[in-house]
Order: structure tokens, then C-alpha cells, then sequence
């Protein structure tokens, strides 16, 4: 079984957490031990894990993308103007695996999800999956 869960995006670029909404399905669904998959469907957003407990490190990489892939390139050819959120969200990935122990996601202390956003405002999915084992 899969859920999909709706993202309203507010910005260009953004870096919202998730992982409130991830913990809270795996312990809906009473899941023990296993995987959860958190996939993005999208070619201009992606997932990651990273810090989330100092709002400067989101700031920092938001930061820094821009700069390695600005949003305007003379020698960008694709037509509806958004290069730089493709790769953006190549260099992030589209999904993330995370291990469920004892019914909870193991992540480090500092550790959150995150969808990231790269071509917004807009609305978003984001789809989970949780394989038992």
C-alpha cells in the first residue's frame, strides 16, 4: 500500500520537513521493522535528509544550489526557462530510504526529512511506501 500526500509549496526554492508527516504514517501503520520508502514524482523537486535543527543550514544550501545552477544561463536551452530546478533536483534525488527499527525511523540525531522544492510555488505529491521485513 502506498500513501500520497499532498505539499503546498509557497516559494522558488524551499526546503520543507516532512518528517512528522513520515513517522506518523509508519506508526499508523503499526510497522515494526522494515523500510519506508519517500519518493517524489516530480523532475523539479526532491527528497533528502539532512540537518534540522538550525534553520541556517536549509538557508546555506538553498544558498549555495543557486549559485552552482543559477536559475539564468546564457547556454541553457530548455524552452519553459526551469534548467536550474532539473538539476537541482538531480543532484538531490528523487527519494530517500529509511530503515523502521522497533517502530521508529532511524535517523540521527540532527537528522529530518526533507521535500525539496525547486520550481514553485505549486502544489506537490510526495508518495511513501513502507516494505515489512
Amino acid at each position: 500500500m502506498i500513501k500520497k500526500i499532498s505539499i503546498e509549496t509557497n516559494s522558488r526554492d524551499e526546503m520543507i520537513d516532512v518528517s512528522r508527516e513520515v513517522k506518523k504514517y509508519v506508526k499508523d501503520q503499526g510497522v515494526l521493522n522494515g523500510v519506508i520508502y519517500v519518493y517524489c514524482p516530480h523532475t523539479t523537486a526532491g527528497i533528502t535528509i539532512n540537518e534540522n535543527a538550525d534553520p541556517d543550514v536549509k538557508h546555506d544550501m538553498l544558498m549555495r544550489w543557486d549559485e552552482v545552477y543559477p536559475w539564468t544561463h546564457k547556454k541553457y536551452r530548455h524552452g519553459e526557462g526551469n534548467s536550474a530546478s532539473h538539476l537541482k533536483a538531480s543532484t538531490v534525488g528523487a527519494s530517500q530510504v529509511i530503515i523502521i527499527q522497533d517502530g521508529e525511523l532511524i535517523l540521527g540525531t540532527w537528522q529530518g526529512i526533507y521535500f525539496c522544492e525547486f520550481d514553485g510555488p505549486r502544489m506537490r505529491t510526495m508518495v511513501l511506501k513502507i516494505i515489512e521485513g
